[in-house]
C-alpha cells in the first residue's frame, strides 16, 4: 500500500501513548486496549494476537518450516466456545499440519514485517471450502488482515483481524501504521509469554 493511502496519525500516536502506560504486568490487557481500538476503526469484529516460534531440527518436508503458534490472545471469545478454543482448533490443524491454504501466507516473506489477507490473496473457490466455512464464514468473518512483526530469525508477533466485509486499503494502512512502530510493545508481549529467546 503506498503512502497516498490516508491514515490517521494522531489516533495512532494517541494508542501508543496509551500502550505505554500500562504496567509491566498488564501486558494481555494492553493488547485487548490495543485491538479494541484497531478493530473500532477498522470496523472489525474480532481480533487476536499469536507468538509465533520457530523450533529447531525442521523435517525437510515441512512446508511450515518448523513454525508453530506458542500463545495466543482473542479480543472476544467466539461463541459456543467460552474461550479462545475456537481459534486454538485452528491452531491444532496447524500443529498437526494439515495444510490449508491459508496456511500458507505466513511463510511468505517469513522474517520481514509483512501483511497477508484472505480476500487479496486466496482464490475465490477458497471461500467455498469446508475450512473456510467451519472456522470463518459459520462465525461470521468475510474477510481477514494478518500483520506480522519479526523479532528475531525465530520470533515473530501477528496480529489477526477478522471483518464481515473485505478490508479497505485505508484500514489496512490504519492498521501496518499502527503496528509498525511499536516494535517494543511486539516484543513485550513475546517476553511476556517467555517466547523471545526461542531458538
Amino acid at each position: 500500500l503506498g503512502s497516498r493511502v490516508p491514515v490517521n496519525i494522531e489516533a495512532i500516536h494517541l494508542l501508543w501513548d496509551e500502550l505505554s502506560d500500562f504496567e509491566a504486568g498488564q501486558s494481555p490487557m494492553a493488547a485487548a486496549h490495543l485491538m479494541t481500538a484497531l478493530c473500532e476503526a477498522t470496523g472489525a469484529w474480532n481480533a487476536t494476537w499469536a507468538g509465533a516460534i520457530r523450533l529447531g531440527d525442521v523435517a525437510p518436508a515441512d512446508p511450515l518450516q518448523g513454525w508453530r503458534v506458542a500463545a495466543m490472545q482473542a479480543l472476544h471469545p467466539v461463541q459456543p466456545h467460552p474461550d479462545e478454543q475456537h481459534f486454538k482448533e485452528i491452531m491444532q490443524v496447524w500443529d498437526r499440519r494439515e495444510i490449508d491454504p491459508s496456511f500458507l501466507l505466513p511463510m511468505q516473506n517469513v522474517g520481514t514485517f509483512r501483511t497477508y489477507s484472505f480476500r487479496r490473496e486466496l482464490p475465490e473457490d477458497w471461500f467455498e471450502t469446508p475450512f473456510y466455512r467451519r472456522h470463518y464464514g459459520s462465525v461470521g468473518t468475510h474477510d481477514a488482515i494478518f500483520v506480522a512483526f519479526p523479532l528475531n530469525a525465530d520470533c515473530e508477533s501477528h496480529f489477526g483481524f477478522y471483518s464481515g466485509k473485505t478490508f479497505t486499503d485505508e484500514e489496512i494502512a490504519q492498521l501496518v501504521h499502527a503496528l509498525r512502530g511499536i516494535k517494543w510493545f511486539h516484543r513485550h508481549l513475546m517476553l511476556g509469554h517467555g517466547l523471545i529467546m526461542a531458538s
